[in-house]
C-alpha cells in the first residue's frame, strides 16, 4: 500500500506546466513531443489542456486515434544519478476551440501559459487549437514523493498509481 493518494498527485501535476505527449500516428507508431500544459480548476472535472496549431502531426493522429499518453518528468536537478520521476497519464484527446472561455482562464493564470496565448487573436484565430486529456482513472507514477537515497537503493520500489476518484 502506498502513502501517496489522488490529492498529492494532482498537487504534483499542477505545479508543472511541461509534459510529453505520445499519439499514434497511422501506422500505429508512436509520435512523440514536448508540449507545455494547464490544468482544470480544483472545482472541475480533473483534465490536462494543451495549446497547439492545428498544422501539426500530433492534430491528425488525435483526428484518427483519440488515444494517448502523457508524461510529466520530475528530474533531479542536483541528483543526476537519480532516476528522474514521472507521472504518466493515459486517456483520450479531444480538439477543443481555442476561444474557449474557461481554458483561456486557466492558460491566463500562470505566466509561461499566459504568455503563449498573448499573441494569439482568441476570439478569430482558426490556426490553434486546444487539446483536452480526458485522463484514465488509473494514474501511473514513478519516484514521485521518494526519498532519492531509497530510489538510488532500490529504483524498482519507485512506482505506483493513484486512482482519480469519480467525483473528479
Amino acid at each position: 500500500m502506498t502513502k501517496f493518494n489522488f490529492s498529492f498527485v494532482e498537487r504534483k501535476i499542477r505545479k508543472k506546466t511541461f509534459g510529453i505527449l505520445t499519439t499514434l500516428n497511422s501506422d500505429e507508431s508512436p509520435h512523440t513531443t514536448g508540449i507545455l500544459y494547464g490544468v482544470s480548476k480544483p472545482d472541475a472535472e480533473f483534465a490536462l489542456y494543451l495549446l497547439t496549431s492545428k498544422k501539426y502531426k500530433k492534430i491528425r493522429n488525435i483526428q484518427d486515434n483519440p488515444k494517448i499518453s502523457f508524461i510529466i518528468p520530475f528530474p533531479h536537478h542536483h541528483f543526476r544519478f537519480v532516476p528522474s520521476g514521472t507521472i504518466t497519464l493515459n486517456g483520450v484527446a479531444k480538439l477543443v476551440p481555442v476561444n474557449t472561455e474557461n481554458i483561456i482562464e486557466i492558460f491566463s493564470e500562470k505566466r509561461i501559459l499566459k504568455m503563449i496565448i498573448a499573441d494569439i487573436d482568441l476570439e478569430k484565430d482558426e490556426e490553434y487549437v486546444f487539446i483536452k486529456i480526458e485522463p484514465d482513472q488509473k494514474i501511473l507514477c514513478y519516484g514521485v514523493g521518494f526519498n532519492i537515497l531509497k530510489l538510488r537503493g532500490s529504483h524498482t520500489e519507485g512506482g505506483y498509481f493513484v486512482t482519480i476518484p469519480t467525483e473528479k
